[in-house]
């Protein structure tokens, strides 16, 4: 069942104890945008060709010719907007990210856009027809398997609790090269996670894992026959 409750009950980051891992990541990608700017490097991605591949994928999940409601979590400088400009559709974009200043910076780039808000957050703070998270679990840092994975599984179930129609996510993938991973990055296995979606939040769920990039998106898509 996919009913949304009145109000969203959403993932508090204080009640599961995860305000310093929340912290540690607004922090890490905070100084990533010191460093390189409003530029993919400055959201912890290679290049723009990369991350408009990325883009590509995470957008399939829309359904194409209607209006649409998104909430981007984690939503950097707000590059994925830019993206989903180019569409013809009207999209009613909310960005969330972490970091104050990611916020700041998509504020400011975006300032005439009056179809888009940014604001500064771990959780979404409305419903929408779908939910977005791109590339935050990707840095744990030093913290440990069991709580990544603690983390992923409170962020989806609030991703599935605010997302009407659908939502799309992606991830490191465990099938990368092991002598080019890193201990401070989360390989995360598309397999459990294509399986924990298909049993607790949709009879569709995609798994693509056939991009180039050493990564995988998943989308899980709401039909109306399994409201």
């Amino acid at each position: 069942m996919h009913t949304l409750p009145a109000e969203p009950a959403i993932f508090d980051a204080e009640v599961h104890g995860m305000r310093d891992l929340i912290d540690e990541v607004a922090a890490y990608y905070s100084n990533k945008l010191a460093e390189h700017g409003e530029t993919p490097q400055g959201v912890d991605w290679n290049g723009e060709e990369s991350q408009l591949l990325r883009f590509a994928q995470l957008s399939r999940v829309i359904e194409p010719g209607r209006p649409c409601s998104i909430n981007d979590l984690g939503c950097g400088y707000g590059a994925f907007f830019e993206y989903l400009c180019r569409c013809p559709e009207h999209i009613d974009y909310c960005g969330i990210d972490a970091s104050p200043d990611m916020v700041s910076s998509a504020q400011l780039r975006h300032k005439g856009a009056d179809n888009a808000c940014f604001v500064v957050s771990d959780r979404p703070n409305r419903h929408a027809d779908y939910g977005v998270a791109s590339g935050i679990f990707n840095v744990r840092q030093t913290r440990s398997d069991e709580e990544w994975r603690q983390y992923i599984l409170d962020v989806l179930k609030m991703l599935n609790q605010t997302s009407r129609q659908g939502f799309a996510f992606n991830c490191l993938t465990s099938y990368s090269d092991e002598h080019k991973m890193r201990s401070d990055l989360y390989y995360a296995d598309p397999l459990w996670l294509f399986d924990l979606c298909k049993r607790q939040y949709s009879k569709d769920v995609a798994l693509l894992h056939d991009y180039g990039l050493y990564e995988f998106t998943i989308l899980v898509r709401k039909s109306a026959s399994h409201t």
